[in-house]
C-alpha cells in the first residue's frame, strides 16, 4: 500500500538490542491532504530509508505494510514503511477532495432498427 503526504515531523531515533542484534526505529508523521487533513505515524526500521536526509515539508510517497496485533485483549496497529520516495521539495499535494465522477459517454447507444424485425430464437 502507498501513502502520499507531507512530512510534518520526525520523531527521535530509538535503538535497542534484541535477540537478532541491534535495532533502530524512527517514526515520522505524514499529513495527508483532504478536506479534513489526517496525520499518520509511520515507523521506519533499521536502514530501510534514509530518514536523516528527509526534511519537514517534503512530499513523500511511502510504501507501507499495515499490521494489527492483539495483546491482553487489546489491538495495536502499526504502519511500517519499507520504501520512501521524495516526490519533490515542498510541492503541494494534489487535491483529493474533487469528486471523481465518471466521464459522460461521447456517443449514445442507437439500437439497430433491423434487429426489431428479427424473430426471437430464444427457447424460453
Amino acid at each position: 500500500m502507498e501513502i502520499k503526504g507531507k512530512l510534518v515531523r520526525k520523531l527521535p531515533l530509538q535503538t535497542g538490542q534484541g535477540r537478532n542484534g541491534e535495532w533502530k526505529r524512527q517514526d515520522i508523521i505524514l499529513e495527508l491532504e483532504g478536506s479534513f487533513p489526517r496525520k499518520v505515524c509511520i515507523s521506519v526500521w533499521n536502514d530501510k530509508a534514509n530518514v536523516a536526509a528527509l526534511s519537514e515539508g517534503d512530499v513523500l510517497t511511502a510504501s507501507v505494510d499495515i499490521e494489527s496485533r492483539e495483546f491482553n485483549d487489546k489491538w495495536y496497529t502499526s504502519v511500517t514503511a519499507w520504501k520512501i520516495d521524495v516526490a519533490g521539495e515542498n510541492q503541494p499535494l494534489p487535491d483529493t477532495t474533487a469528486s471523481s465522477s465518471p466521464a459522460a459517454p461521447t456517443e449514445t447507444y442507437q439500437p439497430d432498427a433491423s434487429a426489431e424485425n428479427q424473430p426471437d430464437d430464444l427457447p424460453f
